[in-house]
């Protein structure tokens, strides 16, 4: 029975997203070989287009800034940069998400983060009635309305992918 406990098992984004009274629903794909997002969108049977993974950069001013894009699309630099004034951006380094943020690879989730980071989703998002992005961990992911993402985490619309 250990494998159902952890099927129900609440995340830090979800404690938030009750906090802030944000409806949403818990996906779970914990037993499955799924790595990349368009895995997991295929297992959890979503559209890749609505799950949007969630990327963290570094601006050659030094700040830091979020980026959420859907699973199947890359972040376009230069528009990144553009969408936040900033020269230049690059992608943050593995080994230093999880000091910075608190996440890991692959469990990275725009709510919940050690601090507030400027946070951009691609424009796309506006065309769903609900995203799912990480639910904080690898395994989950959670679904919600943007407007409801935008009560938990302020995030700008722009047209970012490549």
């Amino acid at each position: 029975m250990a494998g159902k406990k952890q099927k129900t098992e609440k995340t830090n984004v979800m404690r938030l997203l009750e906090q802030k009274k944000i409806p949403y629903t818990a996906h779970y794909y914990g037993d499955t070989e799924a790595i990349s997002g368009v895995e997991v969108a295929a297992v959890l049977g979503q559209d890749p287009d609505k799950v949007f993974k969630t990327l963290v950069t570094v601006a050659g001013s030094g700040e830091h800034y979020v980026f959420m894009v859907p699973v199947a699309r890359e972040l376009d630099l230069k528009k990144a940069a553009g969408a936040v004034q900033e020269k230049s951006i690059e992608m943050l380094k593995s080994k230093e998400l999880l000091p910075l943020t608190g996440y890991i690879h692959g469990g990275c989730s725009p709510v919940g983060m050690k601090k507030p980071f400027r946070t951009v989703i691609d424009r796309s998002a506006e065309d769903f009635d609900t995203i799912l992005f990480s639910g904080g961990k690898i395994g989950c992911q959670v679904e919600t309305a943007l407007a409801e993402l935008r009560k938990a985490v302020k995030v700008e619309a722009a047209d970012i992918c490549l």
